[in-house]
C-alpha cells in the first residue's frame, strides 16, 4: 500500500492538486487556473472541460517530482452549488450555471419554503442550485429535458477519472436535492424539475470508495492504474475537517472569497440564521453562516479605489500590506466608519441577493486606509451577527475558532475577528486546509487510518492564536449596537433600487 494521497482541489478560479504524507505536511503541489463569464449581470458561467483540463495540468505538475507508485489513493473537494447539464455521451448542453449565479431571484421566490428548507437544510436564496434548475426548467426548458446527468463538479471529476456516474452526499448536498436526514436523493424534489433520480449521480459517504482510475487515464496521468477515488466533499465541508473539527463544540472560519463558519454538529437541525451541510464525518453536519463577500471586498477596494500598484516603489509587496499598515494606525472604529460588506448580497442570516455595500458615517476626514479598516472591521461585525445569532438559536457557545484561508495573513484583521467575537483564535497551520480535507478522506479511505476523525487528528494542526483586547472589545460592542442596525433599516431600499435600476434598464 502507498504511503501518500493525493487531493485535486476544483475551485471557482483553478485545479490546485496536493500530495499529503500521513502526517499533513504537503509533499508536492500543482495548480493551473481557469476562468469564468457573466453573459449578463448576476450570472456565473464556466465551461466544464476547463475544469478537466486545469486538473489534468496540476496533477502533472504535483506528480512530476514524485515516485506516483507511493500513491495510495484520490479525493476531491470543489466550489459547491456549482453544476452542469450533461447529454448521454457527458457533453455539456450549456456551460455550467456557477454558485454565485443569482439570476433565479424569482424561483425564489415562488418556490422557496420551510417544507424545502426543512428537508435540504437550505433556507431560500439564489445559492442553492435547485433554483437555478427550476430557472432553467422555465427559461431553457429543452436543456433540461435533454439533460441525461445532472452533475456537480465532484462528479464530474470522477466520471473522467473512473467511468462511474457516482457522487458524495457532501456534494450533491448544496444543490438542494438531498433529503438531509436520509443522506438520500429526495424524489419530490426532483420530480418537481421534470426529471428522477436516475438523472443525478448515485450518492455515497465521504471517505467511500467510488471507483478506481481507468487505465487510459492513469497512462495520461503518469498514475498506477486502478488507484482508488474516494469520495470527498464540498470545499466548505473540506476546509472544516482539514483544520480538525470533528466533534461537537468546535467551529471553523475560513477567510476566504467568502466567509465560512461552521459548527459541528452530530444531529440535524435548521434554523434560517445558518445553512445545513453534511459534515466530513458521515452522519454528522456542518451548520454554516457564511456571505458572500470575504476577501472579494478586500480586494475589490485594494484594485479599484487603493491606487497604490501592484509593486508599489518597487518593493515586492501587496497594496493590502501598505493599507494594513495605515488601518493599523487608526483606532477601532475608524473614527466613525463603517462599512456594510454586501457587495455580493448576503446570505446569513438576511438572504437577500438584492442587498448592496454602504459606507455608513463618511466625513471630510477619512482616507482610505479609514475604508480599508471599515471594511476589515464590518467584516468582522457581520460575522459576530452570524455567530451571535446561530448561538442563540443552538444555545450554546463556540469557545474557539479556527481561521484558514487567505484572509490569515493579515494580523491586524485576525486581531479585529478576536476583538470582535471576544473569542480567541487560532490559526490553521496549514493553509490548504480545503485540499487537505480531501486528502484526509483519501487516506481513510484507503486504509492508512481506521477512521476520518483519526485521519484528522493525526493530519491537523494550529499556529498562531490571537487573543481578544477587552478594551477594543468593549469599543466594538457599541459599534455593533449601530452596525447591526443598518441593514434592517435599509432593506426596503436595497429592493427600491433593484426595482428602478431595472425600470431604467
Amino acid at each position: 500500500m502507498g504511503d501518500l494521497v493525493l487531493a485535486i482541489d476544483c475551485s471557482t478560479t483553478a485545479a490546485k492538486v496536493v500530495v499529503w504524507d500521513i502526517t499533513g505536511q504537503a509533499v508536492s503541489t500543482g495548480r493551473a487556473s481557469f476562468s469564468h463569464a457573466a453573459p449578463h449581470p448576476g450570472w456565473g458561467e464556466q465551461d466544464p472541460t476547463d475544469w478537466w483540463s486545469a486538473t489534468v495540468t496540476a496533477i502533472g505538475k504535483a506528480c512530476n517530482p514524485i515516485d506516483t507508485s507511493r500513491l495510495a489513493a484520490i479525493s476531491i473537494t470543489h466550489q459547491r452549488e456549482t453544476f452542469v447539464c450533461l447529454d448521454e455521451t457527458g457533453h455539456a448542453l450549456r456551460p455550467a450555471m456557477l454558485w454565485l449565479d443569482t439570476r433565479a431571484t424569482a424561483e425564489v421566490e415562488d418556490f422557496g419554503s420551510d417544507a424545502v428548507h426543512q428537508t435540504t437544510g437550505k433556507p431560500p436564496n439564489t445559492a442553492t442550485s435547485w433554483y437555478k434548475l427550476l430557472w432553467l426548467m422555465r427559461n431553457e426548458p429543452r436543456i433540461l429535458e435533454s439533460t441525461a446527468r445532472v452533475a456537480d463538479v465532484h462528479a464530474y471529476l470522477v466520471n473522467r477519472l473512473t467511468g462511474e456516474w457516482a457522487t458524495s452526499w457532501g456534494s450533491v448536498d448544496p444543490l438542494g436535492v438531498l433529503d438531509l436526514e436520509s443522506f438520500a436523493l429526495d424524489d419530490a424534489l426532483i420530480g418537481q424539475l421534470g426529471l428522477d433520480a436516475t438523472r443525478f449521480p448515485s450518492v455515497h459517504a465521504p471517505g467511500a470508495e467510488l471507483g478506481r482510475v481507468r487505465r487510459d487515464v492513469a497512462d495520461a496521468l503518469g498514475l498506477a492504474p486502478g488507484l482508488p477515488v474516494i469520495a470527498g466533499l464540498g470545499d466548505g465541508q473540506a476546509a472544516g475537517l482539514g483544520v480538525g473539527i470533528t466533534k461537537p463544540g468546535e467551529a471553523y472560519l475560513n477567510l476566504g472569497t467568502g466567509i465560512v463558519s461552521g459548527t459541528f454538529s452530530a444531529e440535524y437541525r435548521t434554523d434560517r440564521t445558518f445553512r445545513t451541510m453534511t459534515g466530513g464525518v458521515p452522519g454528522t453536519y456542518l451548520l454554516e453562516t457564511f456571505f458572500g463577500g470575504g476577501t472579494y471586498n478586500v480586494t475589490w477596494f485594494s484594485e479599484r479605489f487603493s491606487d497604490i500598484g501592484s509593486k508599489p516603489f518597487g518593493l515586492d509587496v501587496t497594496p493590502e500590506r501598505i493599507l494594513e499598515a495605515a488601518a493599523s494606525d487608526l483606532p477601532a472604529g475608524a473614527e466613525g466608519l463603517l462599512a456594510l460588506p454586501y457587495l455580493t448580497g448576503v446570505l446569513t442570516p438576511y438572504w437577500d441577493s438584492n442587498a448592496r455595500g454602504v459606507l455608513f458615517g463618511l466625513s471630510p476626514s477619512h482616507g482610505k486606509a479609514h475604508m480599508y479598516r471599515a471594511i476589515l472591521e464590518g467584516l468582522a461585525l457581520e460575522q459576530r451577527l452570524c455567530t451571535f445569532g446561530a448561538e442563540d438559536v443552538l444555545g450554546s457557545k463556540t469557545e474557539k475558532f479556527r481561521l484558514m484561508g487567505g484572509g490569515t495573513r493579515s494580523p491586524l484583521w485576525c486581531q479585529i475577528i478576536a476583538d470582535v467575537l471576544e473569542r480567541p483564535v487560532e490559526i490553521a497551520a496549514e493553509p490548504e486546509a480545503t485540499c487537505l480535507g480531501a486528502g484526509m478522506l483519501a487516506a481513510a479511505g484507503a486504509g492508512l487510518f481506521d477512521s476520518i476523525e483519526d485521519a484528522a487528528a493525526a493530519m491537523s494542526g494550529a499556529g498562531r492564536s490571537y487573543l481578544p483586547d477587552d478594551r477594543q472589545s468593549a469599543r466594538y460592542r457599541a459599534l455593533y449596537d449601530v452596525y447591526k442596525s443598518l441593514y434592517p433599516a435599509l432593506r426596503d431600499q436595497f429592493a427600491h433600487l433593484r426595482d428602478v435600476m431595472n425600470d431604467l434598464a
